[in-house]
Protein backbone atom coordinates (compact mmCIF):
# COMPACT_ATOMS: atom_id res chain seq x y z
CA UNK A 1 0.00 0.00 0.00
CA UNK A 2 2.87 2.72 0.78
CA UNK A 3 4.37 1.60 -2.52
CA UNK A 4 0.55 2.57 -4.33
CA UNK A 5 0.80 5.97 -2.74
CA UNK A 6 4.61 6.96 -3.43
CA UNK A 7 3.43 6.12 -7.04
CA UNK A 8 0.55 8.47 -6.56
CA UNK A 9 2.65 11.09 -5.00
CA UNK A 10 5.26 11.11 -7.81
CA UNK A 11 2.38 11.36 -10.31
CA UNK A 12 0.75 14.48 -8.73
CA UNK A 13 4.54 15.72 -8.16
CA UNK A 14 4.64 15.09 -12.27
CA UNK A 15 2.05 16.71 -12.62
CA UNK A 16 2.24 20.11 -10.82
CA UNK A 17 5.05 20.42 -11.96
CA UNK A 18 4.22 19.93 -15.44
CA UNK A 19 1.68 22.83 -14.48
CA UNK A 20 4.05 25.03 -13.36
CA UNK A 21 6.45 24.74 -16.25
CA UNK A 22 3.31 25.61 -18.36
CA UNK A 23 2.41 28.66 -16.80
CA UNK A 24 5.91 29.72 -16.46
CA UNK A 25 6.82 29.26 -19.96
CA UNK A 26 2.93 30.96 -20.96
CA UNK A 27 3.86 33.75 -18.84
CA UNK A 28 7.33 34.40 -20.48
CA UNK A 29 6.33 34.33 -23.98
CA UNK A 30 3.34 37.11 -23.21
CA UNK A 31 5.80 39.36 -21.60
CA UNK A 32 8.51 39.16 -24.26
CA UNK A 33 5.77 39.08 -26.88
CA UNK A 34 4.68 42.44 -25.42
CA UNK A 35 7.52 44.17 -24.92
CA UNK A 36 8.76 43.14 -28.66
CA UNK A 37 5.84 45.15 -29.75
CA UNK A 38 6.71 48.11 -27.58
CA UNK A 39 10.22 48.63 -29.22
CA UNK A 40 8.72 48.11 -32.58
CA UNK A 41 6.92 50.89 -31.96
CA UNK A 42 9.21 52.69 -30.28
CA UNK A 43 11.66 52.19 -33.60
CA UNK A 44 8.46 53.29 -35.88
CA UNK A 45 8.07 56.62 -33.96
CA UNK A 46 12.20 57.13 -34.08
CA UNK A 47 12.32 56.96 -37.72
CA UNK A 48 8.84 58.70 -38.23
CA UNK A 49 10.59 61.99 -36.18
CA UNK A 50 13.77 61.18 -38.20
CA UNK A 51 11.75 61.72 -41.64
CA UNK A 52 10.37 64.88 -40.28
CA UNK A 53 13.48 66.03 -39.24
CA UNK A 54 15.04 65.26 -42.25
CA UNK A 55 12.06 67.19 -44.35
CA UNK A 56 12.12 70.12 -41.65
CA UNK A 57 15.85 70.35 -42.42
CA UNK A 58 15.31 70.43 -46.15
CA UNK A 59 13.02 73.28 -45.59
CA UNK A 60 15.33 75.46 -43.69
CA UNK A 61 18.28 75.00 -45.99
CA UNK A 62 15.76 75.89 -49.08
CA UNK A 63 14.78 79.02 -46.87
CA UNK A 64 18.15 79.94 -46.06
CA UNK A 65 19.32 79.93 -49.92
CA UNK A 66 16.26 81.69 -51.22
CA UNK A 67 17.27 84.51 -48.63
CA UNK A 68 20.85 84.32 -50.35
CA UNK A 69 19.52 84.70 -53.71
CA UNK A 70 17.60 87.63 -53.11
CA UNK A 71 21.34 88.90 -52.68
CA UNK A 72 23.58 87.01 -55.16
CA UNK A 73 22.78 84.87 -58.16
CA UNK A 74 20.85 81.51 -57.71
CA UNK A 75 23.37 79.30 -58.35
CA UNK A 76 25.87 80.94 -56.02
CA UNK A 77 22.87 80.86 -53.04
CA UNK A 78 22.87 77.48 -53.41
CA UNK A 79 26.52 76.83 -53.78
CA UNK A 80 26.86 78.33 -50.24
CA UNK A 81 24.11 76.20 -48.70
CA UNK A 82 25.82 73.46 -50.23
CA UNK A 83 29.29 74.01 -48.94
CA UNK A 84 27.85 74.71 -45.57
CA UNK A 85 25.78 71.65 -44.93
CA UNK A 86 28.96 69.78 -46.11
CA UNK A 87 31.36 70.92 -43.48
CA UNK A 88 28.15 70.27 -41.10
CA UNK A 89 27.91 66.93 -42.27
CA UNK A 90 31.87 66.79 -42.09
CA UNK A 91 32.12 67.75 -38.60
CA UNK A 92 28.86 65.85 -37.58
CA UNK A 93 30.59 62.67 -38.76
CA UNK A 94 33.93 63.46 -37.04
CA UNK A 95 32.02 63.99 -33.91
CA UNK A 96 30.33 60.18 -33.93
CA UNK A 97 33.76 58.29 -35.22
CA UNK A 98 35.03 57.28 -31.86
CA UNK A 99 38.27 59.21 -30.82
CA UNK A 100 41.78 56.73 -30.24
CA UNK A 101 42.43 56.21 -27.16
CA UNK A 102 45.09 58.15 -25.75
CA UNK A 103 48.36 56.73 -24.94
CA UNK A 104 50.07 55.56 -21.97
CA UNK A 105 52.40 57.96 -20.30
CA UNK A 106 55.62 56.49 -20.32
CA UNK A 107 58.69 57.67 -18.69
CA UNK A 108 61.04 59.71 -20.05
CA UNK A 109 63.55 58.00 -21.98
CA UNK A 110 67.54 58.89 -20.41
CA UNK A 111 69.70 61.05 -22.76
CA UNK A 112 73.03 58.82 -21.45
CA UNK A 113 73.51 56.01 -20.36
CA UNK A 114 73.74 54.87 -17.06
CA UNK A 115 76.84 55.02 -15.73
CA UNK A 116 78.47 52.14 -13.61
CA UNK A 117 78.70 52.56 -9.78
CA UNK A 118 75.93 55.66 -9.81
Amino acid sequence: MERMGEHINEQLADELAGRVTHAVRESLREEFTASMRAQRRRAILYAGAGAAALYAGAAVALAIGLVLALGMPDWGAALVVAVVLGIAAYVLRGAARPGRPPAPDAPPMPTAPPTPGA
